[in-house]
């Protein structure tokens, strides 16, 4: 099992009666006060991995801090903006501390999201034919697009697979794709950059840290995608010191949205060159003169006016978050990620054939609370996912369906080949209905479960209890007219 995760029940016996469980009771303390809005009208909220759920108390600190008193646009110059920069400079500060970051090796910048985080470094990296980037096919999209300023910057980019069921990375891929290419000569300056993440948004697989240290001892920089792994997981960056990490906090608090972050390390945010400027981001410019200067801190990355009004709270949901315990956090759903992948994977059809097919690490080790898979029929065959999310909805969960915007760990887990992916260009099949049928796959993704900072056994319970209820010796496909898929 994954550091600090404690086994699941015996079979048999119900998650809540462990001891080990018993130990986190302070998050049904907190589910009955600050998080009973998710109990109402039967819910139970399963989608963790796409958004963490916000406490009463971030909502009436966001209120009262409204009332307070009027804030201001932070780049004039009136108590109003000053009420502001001094929020925003103790937001910063908060998020080093968070993450016991080196305020003299770290910076932090605001972003709309981690994607734009990953957009800025894509966009300003300084790619090249002896510039590589390097990226793992187990990267959200937002990583992924990278790739598209590296191609037109004429740099190699290379991919490192996923092997076996458990959807893992070897290290010795990873090492053979950093060394890939290399002259012999050394040259000045990065080698290029490696980009992977912490945790699995599709599998739930946790990719070691250690790999961070491995690149830069090769040259590389190296952007760390911690927006799965950060809300039940410590990130510690006077420990492992990424060059750049990319962040959403809604995911680790639920709110605020539209916000999150780029943490970079001062030498590596100064290696950056913008391809443009915007309102904020330059100490001057000149319209006849056609030049100008970018501020020199991190500002110069944070285009026009920031969510001034939102950034404040932030901070509070750091806090709010530490007040309870990461590693609590970590501890109870890591049980009740053990406990459930348990149950799920001992599930059978009257004639042996097992209910649900798992994608990725059957156990809790070395994974986070986000457990990815299919249904099937007696015979085998698989439950279309669309029919998952009609029928889960119904009967009241919150969950996700699809591919969920990680196409290589997708397409290892179900088995496309390089060559079906040439033949069968999407651009040509139409629509991705006419594609997956053209790949000659039963279906277009997978059903996610996930578990997050409220997460209780009763949200489990209920789940199997529907699983088994539903799925368990259902007869084959039902005769229901399902929505075509609009996007992967």
């Amino acid at each position: 099992m994954a550091e600090g995760h404690a086994s699941p029940a015996p079979a048999g016996v119900g998650i809540a009666a462990t001891a080990a469980y018993a130990s986190t009771a302070r998050i049904d303390d907190l589910r009955a006060t600050e998080y009973r809005h998710l109990d109402r009208d039967g819910r139970v909220y399963l989608d963790y991995t796409g958004a963490g759920v916000a406490a009463r108390a971030q909502v009436a600190a966001h209120h009262d801090r409204l009332l307070a008193g009027p804030y201001g646009n932070p780049h004039s110059e009136n108590p109003t903006s000053g009420a502001t920069g001094a929020l925003l400079a103790s937001a910063r500060r908060a998020v080093l501390d968070f993450f016991r970051a080196d305020p003299r090796e770290y910076v932090v910048v605001f972003t709309p999201n981690a994607s734009g985080a990953c957009r800025l470094v894509g966009e300003a990296y300084v790619f090249g034919r002896g510039r590589p980037l390097v990226l793992t096919w187990d990267n959200h999209n937002s990583v992924n697009g990278i790739r598209e300023y590296a191609r037109a910057a004429h740099a190699p980019v290379r991919y490192v697979p996923l092997a076996g069921p458990d959807l893992r990375v070897a290290e010795s891929d990873v090492i053979a794709a950093l060394a890939a290419g290399r002259s012999r000569r050394r040259r000045s300056g990065p080698t290029g950059l490696f980009a992977y993440p912490a945790q699995s948004n599709f599998s739930g697989v946790q990719h070691p840290l250690r790999w961070v240290e491995l690149a830069r001892q090769r040259g590389y920089d190296v952007l760390l995608d911690a927006a799965a792994f950060a809300p039940t997981n410590r990130l510690d960056l006077s420990v492992v010191q990424p060059d750049f990490v990319c962040l959403s906090w809604y995911k680790l608090f639920g709110y605020p949205t539209g916000v999150g972050a780029l943490l970079a390390r001062r030498e590596a945010l100064a290696r950056l060159r913008r391809p443009w400027f915007a309102g904020g981001t330059i100490r001057a410019v000149s319209v006849q003169g056609d030049w100008h200067q970018p501020m020199g801190d991190e500002s110069g990355f944070e285009d026009g006016t920031p969510n001034f009004l939102s950034l404040p709270d932030v901070e509070f949901g750091l806090r709010w978050l530490d007040s309870i315990g990461v590693d609590l956090v970590h501890t109870r759903v890591g049980l009740l990620t053990g406990w459930l992948l348990e149950r799920l994977t001992a599930l059978r059809h009257r004639n042996g054939q097992p209910l649900v097919h798992v994608y990725g690490p059957s156990t809790g080790d070395a994974r986070g609370g986000t457990v990815a898979f299919n249904f099937r029929y007696p015979d085998g065959s698989l439950v279309d996912e669309r029919l998952v999310a009609l029928e889960s909805s119904a009967a009241g969960f919150a969950l996700r369906t699809g591919c969920f915007c990680n196409p290589g760990a997708a397409e290892a887990a179900f088995g496309i080949s390089r060559r079906s992916l040439r033949r069968t260009n999407l651009a040509h099949a139409g629509t991705i209905d006419q594609h997956l049928a053209a790949l000659r796959l039963p279906t277009g993704g997978a059903v996610r479960v996930s578990f997050g900072l409220a997460s209780t056994a009763a949200d489990a319970e209920r789940f199997l209890a529907f699983a088994e209820s539903t799925y368990l010796d259902r007869a084959g496909p039902a005769d229901v007219r399902l929505a075509p898929r609009i996007r992967c």
